[in-house]
């Protein structure tokens, strides 16, 4: 049976592998890895088969594709807004660190070509979601990458949330048959939270991840205090992409209930 749920840390390469084809994640149908780099290493990565996203995490890098270059910063991704280059397979990809860096590498089987597209702050800007609702205890913002209505040649789905401290994300309970990873980092080392993933509960650490199988609720919670991060990223199933979540009818009417 596969796991929901992961603590991962860095090998001595400087890799955290989350979901592989072939690990004990590999109903998420991805490869997804996190790569710690010190000034002036330089990650060269090419995928003959797979479609490729790499989102910048913090730090400084030189990212270069195709005969094109950009160089970019982010302070962390609590401050400032993302840059992500997604590219189809066969596309050569080369992250020069000029401090020291994290990225987070996604990619999954795509058979498909499509132009490279390189997006910053101004395109996936970040959306206050669910103000107003539920005493205001979901307040988070809401940043996506590209999804199936802007990237319909894609196979995966790319954003980032920003729980508000000791808010819920998620929330109401909700599912989609498509199969979604969760990678969580907080503003302090030492925050945590909750991860509801059907009928089972994990704590949230810095640098954690969930993979939720398809079918299976998924709201989590921040501590008070203490901001989330989370990267979520979706696989869209054959004939079927992901579109929008399905609530659990039980909780739907919290849409109108007052507080």
């Amino acid at each position: 049976m596969s796991k929901v749920f992961g603590y991962p840390g860095f090998n001595e390469a400087g890799e955290k592998v989350l979901t592989t084809y072939d690990n004990d994640y590999k109903e998420m149908m991805m490869d997804i890895r996190v790569f710690k780099m010190n000034k002036g290493d330089v990650k060269k990565l090419v995928k003959s088969g797979e479609e490729t996203a790499v989102l910048l995490l913090n730090g400084r890098i030189t990212i270069k594709w195709e005969e094109k270059e950009k160089e970019v910063s982010r302070k962390d991704v609590f401050t400032e807004g993302l840059w992500c280059l997604h590219v189809c397979k066969g596309v050569e990809v080369s992250v020069e660190a000029s401090m020291d860096t994290q990225i987070l590498v996604q990619s999954t089987f795509n058979d498909r070509t499509f132009d490279s597209k390189f997006y910053g702050p101004e395109d996936a800007p970040w959306i206050y979601s669910c103000k107003g609702k539920f005493g205001d205890t979901a307040v988070r913002r809401v940043s996506t990458v590209f999804d199936y209505e802007t990237a319909p040649y894609s196979n995966m789905v790319l954003g980032e949330v920003l729980n508000d401290r000791g808010n819920w994300s998620g929330y109401i309970p909700h599912q989609h048959p498509q199969p979604e990873t969760y990678y969580f980092l907080f503003d302090r080392p030492e925050g945590f939270g909750a991860s509801f993933i059907g009928d089972e509960v994990y704590k949230i650490k810095d640098g954690s991840f969930s993979a939720i199988p398809g079918g299976k609720t998924h709201p989590q919670a921040a501590a008070p205090g203490y901001q989330m991060y989370t990267c979520w990223m979706i696989r869209h199933l054959e004939g079927n992409p992901w579109t929008d979540r399905i609530d659990d009818e039980r909780y739907t009417w919290l849409y109108d209930a007052e507080f």
